[in-house]
């Protein structure tokens, strides 16, 4: 018998970077695609699971599994860094007057 692959490796392994990438972004980014990624590959860990000699490609899954775990894990860490600067600034009213005093300094106008 010819052995498959996994339907939503490929799709995990995207989504994984992209969340690696959009880390960036306040972290929540990173977060919705690590957990998209997850949710997709606990999928295809249970037909695995159910059939393991009929798909080759269950290394990649596991890649695809440890790359959206670190997404999320960045996610996760940028998002507490962003929401401890903003605390530690006095609240969203102080940060975004600082925001607009920087703006101001750059010369860009709203």
């Amino acid at each position: 018998m010819e052995q498959q692959k996994l339907p939503n490796v490929t799709i995990a392994i995207v989504l994984s970077i992209l969340g690696y990438l959009c880390c960036c972004i306040w972290g929540v980014p990173g977060i919705v695609l690590g957990g998209i990624a997850l949710i997709l590959i606990r999928g295809d860990e249970k037909k695995y699971m159910a059939a393991p000699e009929t798909y080759s490609n269950y290394k990649q899954l596991k890649t695809a599994k440890i790359m959206a775990i670190i997404a999320i894990a960045l996610g996760v860490l940028t998002l507490v860094y962003i929401l401890f600067t903003i605390s530690q600034m006095g609240g969203w009213d102080a940060y975004m007057e600082r925001s607009m005093e920087m703006m101001e300094e750059w010369g860009i106008e709203e």
